[in-house]
Order: structure tokens, then sequence, then C-alpha cells
């Protein structure tokens, strides 16, 4: 390594002994070999490490200022408005022109007519139950004697539900007096009880929902020749203020009873028609 280091002094022209032109002659040197474009290196900045955040979606801004909906008006609200009516034999009648009176012909729609002598004199909301029967049939003890047939009613009674079926059937105490009473509803009652109790015995009221009685006449299990008089429970009102005609399901029943059974008998003069 001397060897070598002696020899570059002397390509330099340099004399070992001198210290002090051997060291220019290094800085020199290293001077030569930088690249006089280049600039001094500094010291690296360390990078701050950048704060990651998951991108959450926003979230909609509610309106401050909601859209008024406008409420549908219910049939509760309506009635808790208006004191209620009795009703009116062209309440029946406005009942089913409006439900047939798209589908119906105009000589269809009168066969549904139904003169005013077909009805009895509507509750004027001033009776209970057991004296509209009386003022209604005032002959009802000679009728109750004289019924002896089978599988039919003197009496049929429509209501909107069982426990209304029930609640009128007590009321009548002070009417029926030994008459026998018979429940035409679904309720923890099997049709077939029903119709073997219609088979075995002898009933001169029937009271019940319009479902029942429909499936029992279409049975041949209830005939209705034999009956009288046919009281629609039309006032009472349940509590959501509904009648038994605001109710679909029992809307429809009832119309359909009237229509295949009820209104041709009346318009023979064989039933009458009662609102209560």
């Amino acid at each position: 390594m001397e060897k070598q280091s002696t020899v570059c002094l002397q390509q330099m022209n340099l004399d070992p002994s001198d210290e002090e032109a051997i060291e220019k002659a290094s800085e020199n040197r290293t001077a030569t070999c930088q690249d006089p474009n280049s600039k001094p290196a500094g010291k690296k900045k360390r990078k701050k490490p950048t704060e990651c955040f998951l991108n959450q979606p926003e979230e909609k801004q509610e309106s401050t200022v909601k859209a008024k909906r406008r409420k549908k008006k219910k049939i509760s609200d309506v009635l808790q408005k208006s004191a209620p009516k009795p009703a009116v034999p062209a309440d029946l009648q406005n009942l089913l022109t409006q439900h047939f009176g798209e589908n119906r012909s105009v000589i269809e729609l009168e066969e549904l007519q139904l003169s005013d002598s077909c009805f009895l004199p509507a509750n004027d909301l001033t009776h209970s139950f057991s004296s509209y029967l009386k003022e209604i049939c005032p002959k009802w003890a000679k009728l109750r004697r004289n019924h002896k047939e089978k599988k039919s009613v003197v009496m049929l009674v429509l209501c909107s539900s069982a426990l209304r079926s029930l609640e009128l059937i007590k009321s009548m105490t002070a009417f029926k007096g030994d008459c026998r009473v018979l429940k035409l509803f679904a309720k923890h009652i099997k049709i077939k009880e029903q119709i073997n109790m219609l088979e075995k015995g002898v009933f001169h009221v029937g009271i019940g929902t319009p479902g029942r009685v429909k499936a029992l006449v279409e049975q041949d299990a209830l005939c209705l020749n034999s009956t009288k008089y046919m009281i629609l429970d039309w006032n009472w009102r349940d509590q959501k203020l509904r009648r038994m005609v605001d109710i679909p399901e029992i809307k429809k029943e009832t119309i359909d009873l009237l229509e295949k059974s009820i209104i041709k008998l009346c318009r023979d003069g064989s039933v009458k028609l009662g609102l209560f």
C-alpha cells in the first residue's frame, strides 16, 4: 500500500515528505470527482405518518321541515263529530244500489228494490231490544205456539259478531218468554253441531252472524220458508264506532244473504225486514 501511494505522489510531482502539499492535492482530487451540478446532500426529512380514516357512507340529512301528509279520515273520526242517526229503509236500499250499481243492469237493479211495505218500523234509538221486538211483533205468543217446524226459525236476527249475539240474547229475556233461541255464529260452535240441533229440535229465534247463517242456508240446514221476521242490528256500533255494514266482511256476507234468499221472500210478502 505504501509503495502504491508513493508512486501516485511521484506521478503528481509531489514530494512525499511535503504533507501540506499532499493534503491540498487530495482535497482537489475529491473536488474534481464530485459533480459540479450536484447539490450538497442534506439531511433527509422523515415523513410524518399519515392518519388513515375509513370512508363511511354519508348519512342523508333529514330535512328540518317535513312534508305534511294528509291523514286519511277514519270512520271513527267522522262519527265522533256527528250525532248518530237512526236507520231508515232508504239506507238499506242505498247500500244495495251502491254495491250492485256498476255490475247490474237496470232490470236487475229493479228486482232488488224493496217497497216500504217490506219493512217493519225502524228503531228510533229509544228502544231496548225487547221493547223493539214487542212493538213489531205484538202477536209473538201466538206465532211461537204455532211454530212446530224443524230446521227453521220464526225470527232471524243478524249482527256483527258472536259477542254482540250473546248481548242480544240476554237483552231479549223480557220478550222471548219460553221460546227457544239458537246461536248461529262460528265462535266455539261447529257448524255440524248447529245442523244437528236444527234437525232434531224446534227453535223460534235464531241470532248470529251473516256468514254462518248463509252457510247453513246454502247447506239446506236452515230453511227460511217459515221465517216471518228478519232483524238487522243496524244501529249498534262496536268500540271502533263501526256498524255491521261498515265492516267489509260482514257487509259482503249480509248483502249476499239478502240477494240470494231474503229479498225474494220480502217481495213475496212472507218476510218483513226490521232495522234495529
